[in-house]
């Protein structure tokens, strides 16, 4: 019974092989050439389909730029050939998508009427290449002071916060910021908790958790406690999860990283009260200062993307947080 088993596995494989070959075809067939040449540049952060049928990109450090037009017919095909691969669907009673593209693994948020007028995709590209904090300065992203504050920081073990809006590059900085600690304490475990697969970690002591619709992300803290981390890095801070994570922070884990929306550095504070309470109506505050060393918020200017402001927390002395800004030389 064994030998029959293991004779059909290489033509299983094979077939299977075959058929994740002609999916992939499709989906670039469907794609189109634009979007696949982009998906190939390195610089390429975003590629967006709008309503009207028109495909913008977004490289590193520069606004969008239009690259063609994509028609409703094609745009649909794509999105029930990607909704396939993962055995699901997108229907007018299920219209929006939110997966991983099978081609590489970059983000795939997809939206049919009747919440958009028509088909609307954003490709949040997965990294080819991890941006180091010298990149940041010599894209004039960051200042060199800035730069310096933030490598301290990862050296110091401080708890470093990356906060913006959508699109503001807040991930790709948190992976620069992971790379250092990489560089700089390269013998640390470290514990990555994300929901999409987009932090880059080159670290050879890793343990990486992926959120799912049945395991969320204050079920993985948990477990990540027992998981023997150095450093806890969190890929988004979005529910009561904040709170376990500040504690873990603050009670024998410190140096790590984590991001949450927020318009900016001060507001980021406000934004994890917002989340710790969901979890417990205690007023945190002095738990935040102590937990929260630095706030980093990146902005999106008509010009790219750039480190804004960096606060470094350093008590709550009520009803206020006593913060100090890095000053920096632009």
């Amino acid at each position: 019974m064994g030998l029959l088993a293991s004779s059909h596995e290489p033509q299983s494989l094979s077939l299977i092989k075959e058929a994740e070959q002609r999916i992939g075809e499709k989906i670039r067939r469907e794609l189109g050439p634009a979007v696949c040449e982009a998906l190939q540049q390195s610089d390429v952060v975003e590629i967006l389909l709008n309503a009207d049928g028109r495909l913008w990109v977004e490289r590193l450090g520069q606004p969008m730029t239009p690259i063609g037009r994509m028609n409703p017919s094609q745009a649909e095909s794509l999105m029930a050939t990607v909704a396939a691969t993962l055995h699901t669907t997108i229907t007018r009673e299920n219209p929006i998508l939110e997966c991983e593209l099978p081609l590489d693994g970059s983000r795939f948020e997809a939206l049919i009427p009747p919440v958009v007028a028509a088909p609307v995709f954003t490709i949040r590209r997965r990294a080819s290449q991890v941006f180091r904090l010298s990149d940041y300065v010599a894209a004039g992203i960051m200042t060199q002071e800035h730069h310096q504050a933030l490598s301290q920081a990862v050296n110091s073990r401080q708890n470093i916060l990356v906060v913006g809006g959508t699109g503001s590059g807040k991930t790709t900085l948190a992976n620069a910021l992971i790379a250092e600690i990489v560089d700089l304490a390269p013998t640390d475990r470290l514990a990555i908790i994300e929901d999409t697969a987009e932090i880059q970690c080159a670290a050879e002591n890793a343990v990486l958790l992926r959120a799912t619709d049945t395991v969320d992300m204050l079920r993985l803290l948990k477990a990540t406690m027992r998981l023997r981390p150095d450093r806890i890095l969190v890929g988004e801070v979005r529910g009561p999860e904040a709170l376990s994570l500040l504690k873990a922070w603050n009670t024998g884990h410190p140096g790590g990283v984590a991001t949450i929306h927020a318009n900016s550095a001060r507001a980021g504070l406000t934004r994890l009260e917002q989340l710790i309470a969901e979890a417990t109506q205690a007023p945190m505050q002095t738990l935040i200062a102590e937990a929260v060393n630095l706030v980093v918020y990146m902005a999106r200017t008509p010009t790219g993307r750039r480190v804004e402001q960096i606060l470094s927390v350093e008590a709550f002395e009520g009803p206020e947080y006593r913060t100090r800004t890095l000053e920096a030389h632009l």
